[in-house]
């Protein structure tokens, strides 16, 4: 497992997310959005688990999320899933993503539509996707 300081996790992050910064990197710790940071020799340092909860955090909150529901979320989570949410991360960053306008029909299922599509196909298409959900078939 790698160790980081705050400024490396910060720059690794950056390539992934141009926002992120040592700023946020720090703000996140504090709040304890993340994990404990682990204790190294007599250094505090982040660790990969510490990245794949930044990924997370920052799809999350590209979706939409509030950072207290992302804590809430995020809170006794198996690292299985927190790195499964992070892995999304690149769905919220792609050309064709800002192209799109997205909706989140419930929080497993999120719709990506053209702005070519029209008003009244946009709003058909979440109502089926809404009612197939429910398990209406109508």
């Amino acid at each position: 497992m790698n160790n980081y300081t705050a400024k490396q996790l910060a720059e690794t992050l950056q390539h992934e997310d141009p926002q992120m910064n040592l700023r946020t990197v720090r703000y996140y710790t504090q709040i304890g959005i993340i994990p404990p940071l682990e204790l190294v020799g007599n250094k505090r340092v982040y660790t990969d688990n510490h990245l794949h909860y930044f990924r997370a955090i920052l799809t999350l909150s590209k979706s939409g999320e509030t950072l207290a529901h992302i804590q809430e979320k995020l809170q006794n989570r198996p690292m299985e899933e927190i790195i499964k949410i992070g892995e999304k991360l690149p769905l919220y960053q792609s050309e064709q993503m800002l192209q799109h306008e997205t909706y989140v029909v419930n929080e497993d299922v999120i719709i990506s539509i053209s702005a070519r599509i029209s008003p009244e196909m946009k709003t058909k298409m979440i109502d089926t996707v809404s009612q197939l959900l429910k398990g209406d078939p109508s």
